[in-house]
Parts: C-alpha cells; structure tokens; sequence
C-alpha cells in the first residue's frame, strides 16, 4: 500500500511510551509503518495483553468508525512510526486516493472481527474452555474445508506460547491445559505444530462453557 503522499501524518513513539489509553475518547486512527504495538484492556482487576500488531495493520478504528470511547490501551512494545488519521485527514485520503480507502475500509472490517473474536475467548472464565477456542479462532482463519472433507482432524503451525497470547494465560497455564487435552488423547503437541484431534469435540466443549 503506497502512503507516501501521507507522510506529513506520520508520527513516531519510544518503546514502553502510551499511544492511548482505554476509555479516553479517541478522535483518531493509526496504520503502523514500523515496530509493533501492544493492545491490552483491563479484565477485572488485570491488565492483559490482548494483542501485538505489525507494520502493516490498523488500530484505534473503532474512534472513526462509531465515536466510541478507546476499547482498549495501545503501547508501543518498540520503536514505533505511524501514520495518524483523524475524521479530516481520512476525509481527504477518501476522496485524493479511493483505492487506498477501500483498503483500509477492508482492513478495518477484519481488525473489527479479529478483535471483537479475541475478547470472546477472554469472556471465558474456564481456562480449558478459553484454550479451546483459541484453537476454534484458528480454524476460523484458515481456509475452508472442501465440502466432502469428513476429516475432523485438524493441523495448526502454532506453539504453546501463541496459545496462551490469545488465550489471555500464562504460558505456565497454558501448558497445564495443553497437558490436560493431550492425557485425553485430544490433541498432541509437536516440536513445529499442533494437532487437533476432533474439531467438533471442542466446538461443543466451547459452547457447552459459553452458555453457562
């Protein structure tokens, strides 16, 4: 995506330095040119991490998009540079570059997914539960199975680190359930990836759990 006629909007932050803060209200969007920032919201009495975004992606959306308050913090976890867009600016990017727009236009509609599917798993107060729809988002985001495809078995390049980033746990925690599933012959845990056993065994686990 070419945004060099943007440069004027760029802005840069120091590592550890706050970007801004849940629940202030927010006026403007960024698109991350380079390092990577770090969301995280409050959950009880926990400040969690709920996410690291790379060059490449958008945040803070959500302040165009409906006026709302900040869902979440954002803290640059290196050095960072943006390009900063408020309702002016975005007005004169929609008009001077519609094709730029409408990327950002479907950038913004996965983040909202992505990050609206990612507070789902951390509204689950079971541990197990919150693992096994980590493995449930993932297989969202992979490619469709063929219709004939009665295979419930499924393969994720992913280690017991990254599952406990989206799982909202400590790697301690995370292991602990992961060692649970496999003593359960559910899944089982390889040097490179990790193998599902039966994907529909943790569909019903997931929504057996979200109903309570």
């Amino acid at each position: 995506m070419n945004l060099e006629a943007f440069e004027r909007f760029a802005v840069s932050y120091q590592p550890g330095e706050i970007i801004f803060c849940e629940y202030e209200p927010g006026d403007a969007f960024y698109l991350i040119q380079e390092g990577r920032v770090q969301i995280s919201k409050i959950m009880g009495d926990i400040e969690k991490t709920v996410d690291v975004l790379q060059p490449g992606e958008v945040f803070g959306e959500m302040a165009i998009l409906e006026e709302a308050p900040r869902s979440a913090s954002a803290i640059a976890a290196e050095q960072v540079k943006c390009l900063e867009f408020n309702r002016e600016n975005f007005e004169i990017l929609m008009r001077g570059n519609p094709a730029i727009a409408l990327k950002l236009l479907k950038l913004f509609t996965k983040r909202i997914y992505d990050q609206r599917r990612r507070f789902m798993i951390l509204t689950l107060d079971d541990t197990q539960a919150r693992v096994a729809d980590v493995f449930l988002m993932l297989n969202e985001m992979q490619e469709e199975p063929a219709e004939d495809d009665e295979n419930d078995e499924r393969v994720f390049v992913t280690t017991p680190e990254d599952i406990a980033h989206w799982a909202g746990l400590s790697p301690e925690e995370t292991r602990h359930v992961l060692n649970h599933f496999v003593s359960q012959r559910r899944l089982e845990v390889l040097k490179d990836r990790i193998v599902l056993k039966n994907i529909n065994e943790f569909v019903r686990f997931v929504n057996s759990r979200r109903k309570q």
